[in-house]
């Protein structure tokens, strides 16, 4: 009875090729190609594979153009503080203002407001540059949630995937009878196949959106440096 079972597992795996050799009364089958092909596989994830696909073209789309607007958010000329020092302390403020509004970076903008405010309390500065700061921090975050919303539904959509497939395989062992150890197997490996795809995106989207956050932070750190030395500058005497 084992030797049989063998023999039915082994007839189930190993399909013998057409160009078998026969010697002596004995059929040798030359060994099957088993490597599993990543296109072949995930062409098998079933039609959940469609919205997997969709999610993880808008979660590169996102992250590549979050990117790009972060990296150059915090890019400035390290002259820029300084020559908008010099500008001030001689009392030229329509050249600081000139040069801090043609000044594409969110750190101009902030100390471009708080130039337009010279003249009124260092609260009332503080205050309007905190607000641009806000909008421009709003402005970096903009889309972001996409990728951390695509880093939580993706798994579910795999798991949807490995959940259906399952229900599928065991609704056609109750039809055919069929509980071969093959027919079991191929069902549930090609139907996990977008559970880790899920999972793959989701890791991916999360990772993104956690590196994104870290940059976002670092452009921050750099608006209140920049802000801290500007209210310093306006309390320094002109010349």
């Amino acid at each position: 009875m084992l030797l049989g079972l063998v023999t039915l597992i082994q007839d189930s795996l190993l399909t013998p090729r057409p160009d078998t050799v026969i010697a002596g009364g004995t059929a040798t089958a030359p060994p099957v190609d088993q490597q599993i092909h990543l296109l072949d596989m995930l062409m098998k994830g079933g039609v959940l594979m469609i919205p997997l696909a969709i999610l993880s073209l808008i979660a590169v789309y996102f992250f590549v153009e979050r990117y790009i607007t972060i990296s150059k958010a915090g890019k400035i000329e390290d002259n820029f503080m300084p020559m908008v020092r010099d500008h001030i302390t001689s009392g030229n403020i329509v050249a600081a203002r000139s040069l801090s509004k043609n000044t594409n970076n969110p750190i101009a903008r902030v100390i471009d407001k708080g130039i337009q405010r010279i003249g009124k309390p260092i609260e009332s500065i503080e205050k309007s540059m905190e607000n641009v700061g806000k909008l421009e921090i709003y402005k970096l975050e903009k889309n972001l949630v996409v990728l951390s919303i695509i880093a939580g539904i993706a798994p579910m959509f795999g798991f949807l995937g490995t959940i259906a497939g399952m229900i599928q395989t065991f609704f056609n062992i109750s039809i055919t009878s069929d509980i071969t150890l093959s027919a079991i197997a191929s069902g549930i490996y090609v139907k996990m196949v977008t559970s880790a795809t899920g999972l793959i995106i989701g890791l991916v989207a999360y990772v993104g959106y956690s590196y994104l956050n870290a940059q976002i932070d670092k452009v921050v750190n750099k608006m209140e440096g920049a802000s801290a030395e500007f209210v310093d500058i306006l309390q320094e005497p002109t010349r």
